[in-house]
């Protein structure tokens, strides 16, 4: 006997508000998505979407699936967004973000606009700005990465990259800025060549970072004592900086953009939540990695010897004791109340200056470098302000 199969009723609302579904009887939507908030205006869901959770924001003309299937759990996702197929939970991926199938973007993720990924990409904690651009087989995770200027002058990485910041401790100490909020072009020129394996730091860009494979060297491993714990420190501080910075221009700058559009409040507020989860991640993994020093601390008195044990000592005692005041730099609201003159100069020069209703690439593109300068200066002091309040907790650090 032939069972005749209907349509549920999500599905068939969402096509009669004008989404596109070229095999409704393949798309899952889950009950506590809600309708409204997706928009009719050319959006497609092809054959195997499925969308959950309540916090679900579909803009116009975005395209879903149209390579392989496409999971959607709780993201924000703007105006042209087009998802070849894979995974995607808790994150933001404003206009024009384009990614291929096989992806699996995991919470705390922001993709700002035009950012571009090819095939079998797995990002997790990660900020890409506008215009970063990944290659396929990718593992991009914990990391803040600038963009660039347009489509031709970019941000690139290569196929077949793997970053990872889990340590032989089993910690998650430190993700990685590639780049930085207020100027988002330090460190840019800097190539590192296929093969390489890079641990150290470049900030000043333009160089070509490159290693052969040399043979391992072998040498003794003692679990939960560290090493290098001041560069650690100072990245760690430097990168919840730039978060901080960065949640400043969402508050104060996006909001115009966003408005301008269809469900801009909801992606505004979705992209704030995201900086939020960034901000309480990175506190909490360099909380324990600051808890570690103890066990540290103990170790090192039975391992460590010459000019540097004492000094490597004390430095992990003081991070370990000094933690509480540590954390407070980056909780007591110091970004709200820094160059505030600087912060109101740019603002009323984008306003009176800037075409909003461009959007806010083609806007950001139409200033001259007197017009961002102002900009610049706001966030940069944030960032010191901040990273110079909380070496002063650890000034070992320093």
């Amino acid at each position: 006997m032939n069972k005749e199969y209907t349509l549920p009723d999500k599905v068939i609302k969402l096509m009669e508000k004008g989404v596109g579904i070229p095999n409704p009887y393949s798309v899952e939507i889950g009950g506590d998505v809600e309708i409204e908030r997706i928009s009719g205006r050319g959006v497609v869901l092809y054959s195997g979407t499925k969308l959950y959770g309540g916090k679900t924001l579909i803009c116009a003309d975005t395209k879903l699936g149209y390579e392989a299937p496409v999971t959607v759990v709780d993201c924000q996702l703007g105006r042209g967004v087009k998802l070849g197929g894979g995974f995607f939970k808790g994150s933001v991926l404003l206009d024009g973000v384009e990614m291929a199938y096989g992806a699996h973007v995991r919470d705390g993720c922001i993709l700002e606009e035009e950012a571009r990924a090819a095939h079998t990409v797995g990002l997790k904690q990660t900020i890409l700005f506008p215009f970063v651009t990944l290659g396929s087989l990718i593992n991009f995770c914990d990391c803040l990465m600038s963009g660039g200027t347009d489509g031709k002058n970019h941000s690139e990485v290569g196929s077949s990259y793997i970053h990872f910041n889990y340590t032989p401790n089993q910690d998650k100490a430190t993700a990685s800025l590639i780049g930085d909020v207020p100027t988002g072009r330090i460190g840019h020129g800097t190539v590192i060549a296929a093969g390489t394996i890079c641990r150290r730091d470049c900030p000043e860009g333009g160089k070509l970072l490159a290693g052969g494979s040399d043979a391992a060297v072998e040498k003794e491993f003692y679990r939960g004592l560290y090493c290098d714990v001041g560069r650690k420190v100072r990245n760690n501080i430097c990168y919840i900086a730039n978060l901080l910075a960065l949640k400043q221009w969402y508050l104060h700058v996006r909001p115009s953009f966003f408005h301008a559009g269809e469900f801009g409040r909801e992606l505004r507020e979705g992209a704030i939540e995201k900086l939020d989860m960034a901000l309480k991640e990175r506190l909490k993994r360099f909380k324990s990695f600051s808890e570690n020093m103890e066990e540290s601390v103990r170790i090192g008195r039975d391992i460590l010897n010459g000019k540097k044990r004492g000094f490597t000592l004390d430095l992990e005692e003081e991070l370990l004791n000094n933690w509480p005041r540590l954390e407070e730099c980056f909780t007591q609201k110091l970004e709200e109340t820094t160059a505030l003159e600087k912060r109101d100069l740019f603002l009323d020069a984008l306003h009176s200056g800037g075409d909003v209703e461009a959007g806010y690439v083609k806007a950001i593109q139409s200033l001259d470098d007197n017009t961002l300068s102002p900009g610049t200066e706001w966030l940069q002091a944030v960032v010191d302000r901040i990273t110079q309040e909380a070496l002063d907790a650890v000034p070992l650090c320093k």
